[in-house]
């Protein structure tokens, strides 16, 4: 049994952000000759059977997919209006990728994660299988902070989830602070560093 089939394990990609700070689109910026968000695609489907990028923008990405990969538009939540759905932040697009989710696992990442590490990726996805059925998550905490954007999720998390987001919730820490965490090791923190402002590159 591979891998892939012996976790039940996806990825979703997003692909929201406005890169206010960049000045550019983060996932367009070159990685070794390759645009970052294609980078990250090619990364997640080394070890997972499918990939979701979730983005406003499909058309801006459409030649950057890849075979195992699939676009979900992120679209306004009821009563918003469409600039408003480009600041709601990630928690929701999370929220609209899950909801196509097929598998028990589904891996988060964002974007903008340059020196994302597959052999990392993998030493944790082999540790899936013996992580408590009541544990929500698996992600690395750093100074009581988790980092929501590079970990593992139960797919079945998307009814609590939909319920905090109709509240008026958009926080990813605190809607963890309800659930029960796996803490992830971290040997390489560079992993998680991400592209904010031009002068971080």
């Amino acid at each position: 049994m591979n891998i892939n089939s012996q976790h039940h394990l996806s990825t979703i990609i997003l692909a929201g952000g406005k890169s206010t700070r960049m000045g550019r689109d983060k996932a367009l910026i070159p990685i070794q000759c390759v645009p970052m968000l294609q980078l990250i695609c090619n990364i997640a489907e080394a070890c997972t059977d499918k990939v979701y990028i979730v983005t406003p923008w499909p058309e801006r990405y459409q030649e950057l997919l890849i075979p195992k990969s699939e676009f979900i538009r992120e679209v306004p939540l009821p009563g918003e209006t469409g600039n408003e759905s480009r600041t709601h932040g990630p928690l929701v697009g999370f929220m609209q990728g899950l909801a196509v989710v097929e598998t028990n696992w589904v891996l988060l990442l964002a974007c903008d994660l340059p020196n994302l590490r597959l052999e990392i990726l993998q030493k944790w996805i082999s540790k899936l299988d013996i992580i408590p059925e009541n544990t929500l998550a698996a992600l690395v905490q750093d100074n009581q902070i988790w980092q929501p954007l590079c970990g593992f999720y139960r797919s079945r998390c998307l009814p609590e989830l939909n319920q905090y987001i109709k509240a008026g919730g958009r926080s990813f820490q605190q809607w963890l602070k309800a659930y029960t965490i796996e803490v992830l090791p971290l040997e390489y923190p560079e992993m998680l560093f991400n592209f904010n402002s031009p002068d971080k590159q």
